[in-house]
């Protein structure tokens, strides 16, 4: 059955014909982070794929990952695409290393996750929280509810981690 929601006036809907990224927003829909763990290398992976990004291979299990990990880039969003989020601008759009598979297979190749910062509740962080994170600050998965078993991951600051500066791109 396909999963419908919305989200900042956003229509969303995941349908049966993509089962992987299908199955991927159920588990969240659950508020568990689970990603594809590939049979042939016992690597995670993401985004969902019906291969194994490393070798092709199909077989794979859904393994519960701890959704705890590091800032590795942004985007800083200061224009809005769409009208419904005038309103929350600026906002970030991180790229988030897991700590789990932390800089394998390479370090250019670790398990990386997007989603946008928010606040624990999950409301898009609010102007002083987005100016006050950067590259290096530790963050964990907020999971927003957009349907009926539907969730999307997003990232908060992690209020149990050690904090280093975050490196922030100039002028921002």
């Amino acid at each position: 059955m396909a999963l419908e929601g919305s989200w900042l006036g956003m229509g969303l809907r995941i349908d049966e014909t993509d089962p992987q990224n299908l199955e991927f927003f159920e588990h969240c829909g659950r508020h568990e982070l689970r990603l594809q763990r590939w049979k042939s290398n016992g690597m995670l992976s993401y985004p969902p794929g019906t291969g194994s990004p490393w070798d092709g291979t199909p077989e794979y299990t859904w393994d519960a990952v701890e959704g705890r990990g590091t800032v590795m880039s942004y985007s800083e969003v200061h224009h809005a695409i769409l009208p419904a989020h005038r309103e929350q601008l600026p906002y970030l759009l991180l790229l988030v290393e897991l700590d789990e598979q932390r800089g394998q297979p390479t370090e250019h190749e670790a398990l990386r996750v997007l989603g946008n910062l928010v606040t624990r509740d999950g409301q898009l962080a609010p102007a002083e929280q987005v100016r006050s994170v950067g590259i290096g600050t530790r963050v964990r998965v907020v999971f927003v509810d957009v349907g009926e078993g539907f969730a999307m991951p997003h990232w908060t600051v992690d209020e149990d981690a050690d904090q280093p500066q975050p490196w922030r791109y100039a002028g921002t």
